[in-house]
């Protein structure tokens, strides 16, 4: 199911999908059909797929960070969004949707915490898990 998820999590083809995992789980699991999968996807500790969009998103900047540009390099000034990745500003709405645009936005989204340990993949990505099962369930 994380085939190809980068580039395709965000079509229209992937409500089928995150509505096939959740009756999966609750045949699994045995649960009743009608009910909520939040406490399933909790308790068996697996992302749900928007979730798990997300995340692929976040290991796919780690991986090519040197493609991206840190504020702080652009301008010295100690500003908040100094650890942010620089959006650049593209006139074509194709590419503010695509991957590299969106790879930015969700990334500087992520709390300075987890930023912070982002140099280190393995560290990441164990806290990056912890803190989407934590949040995304608790909403």
């Amino acid at each position: 199911m994380n085939y190809g998820l980068l580039f395709r999590g965000h079509s229209s083809i992937s409500a089928k999908i995150f509505r096939l995992q959740k009756n999966t789980i609750k045949i699994i699991l045995g649960h009743r059909s009608r009910g909520s999968c939040r406490n399933l996807f909790m308790k068996l500790k697996i992302l749900p797929l928007p979730s798990q969009c997300i995340f692929s998103l976040h290991l796919f900047v780690i991986k090519n960070r040197n493609q991206y540009t840190v504020n702080s390099k652009i301008h010295h000034i100690n500003t908040r969004q100094h650890s942010n990745f620089h959006q650049p500003l593209p006139s074509l709405t194709e590419y503010q949707r695509g991957t590299y645009c969106l790879v930015i936005k969700v990334y500087n989204e992520l709390p300075l915490y987890i930023k912070d340990v982002s140099d280190n993949p393995n560290r990441f990505k164990s806290i990056l898990k912890a803190f989407f099962i934590r949040v995304h369930f608790t909403l």
